[in-house]
């Protein structure tokens, strides 16, 4: 049965954020290693890998928007920075990611396992808990306040955030451009959308979303990003009800700052 939200456009602001059930979230969608996101991981590691092999940067700050109830694009950037900052508007799902700080879970061993098959990171030979509990802080905060630190972070990940947040076609390109104006010029980014999604449950509670396919992901993204890429998933879309697919975009932020329409 294909879920639909009902009535008017819903806003990010409309929605009761704080009923975000994490737990539930993880149980259905983490709690063991989905195709998709095996698919994904391996993306992440190529990619994040290719773009740090054999580099000597100075330090290195990554950040995840919309972080949610999900530690695995932190698990992709950890070898790569001296900090991370998972940054997510739900007090409830906050709350979740502060307790995975000091030693997460177990169910993300798997993950971490997958990013290991590429040599890049396992070649690193680290204690990712041990690494995860010095890089990594938690912030709550409004994917739209990310105005205010632009250029900030040196890479980023956004997972099924902008579309994930909203029905309004506006807001998710709004979501799209702050997160990569967050980002400083050259920084590598990776970020994940749901294809023509209805909405979701986490728990109980049913969260809103816009119907976007690859083509409005690309146009979202090429303002702000060069040499990307977007590609849809081969795996089929088995986690929930009420989606096509996903879409997995990477590359790296370009240098135009300048704020579309602006």
């Amino acid at each position: 049965m294909t879920i639909r939200w009902p009535g008017d456009a819903l806003l990010n602001a409309d929605v009761r954020w704080s009923a975000f059930d994490p737990i539930a979230y993880v149980d259905h969608n983490y709690r063991d290693l989905q195709a998709e996101d095996a698919e994904i991981l391996q993306i992440l590691r190529d990619h994040f890998g290719g773009h740090f092999a054999g580099r000597t940067d100075g330090p290195v700050s990554g950040i995840d928007v919309g972080a949610g109830a999900n530690l695995y694009p932190g698990l992709a950037m950890l070898p790569w920075c001296d900090e991370i900052t998972l940054f997510e508007r739900s007090s409830a799902n906050v709350r979740y990611l502060k307790s995975q700080v000091a030693s997460y879970d177990a169910n993300w061993d798997q993950f971490w396992r997958v990013l290991c098959k590429s040599e890049v990171y396992a070649a690193l030979d680290m204690d990712p808990r041990a690494k995860f509990r010095t890089a990594v802080r938690v912030e709550e905060g409004n994917l739209f306040d990310l105005v205010a630190h632009e250029g900030q972070w040196s890479m980023g990940t956004m997972f099924f955030v902008a579309e994930s947040m909203t029905t309004s076609r506006e807001e998710f390109t709004r979501g799209v451009e702050c997160f990569l104006r967050a980002l400083a010029p050259g920084a590598p980014f990776a970020a994940a959308f749901m294809e023509h999604s209805k909405g979701y449950h986490a728990g109980k509670h049913f969260f809103p979303a816009c119907d976007v396919g690859e083509s409005e992901v690309y146009e979202s993204l090429a303002p702000f990003a060069d040499e990307f890429t977007t590609t849809r998933l081969k795996a089929s879309a088995a986690v929930r009800e009420g989606y096509s697919g996903m879409i997995v975009a990477y590359g790296h932020r370009n240098s135009n700052f300048r704020i579309q329409g602006g």
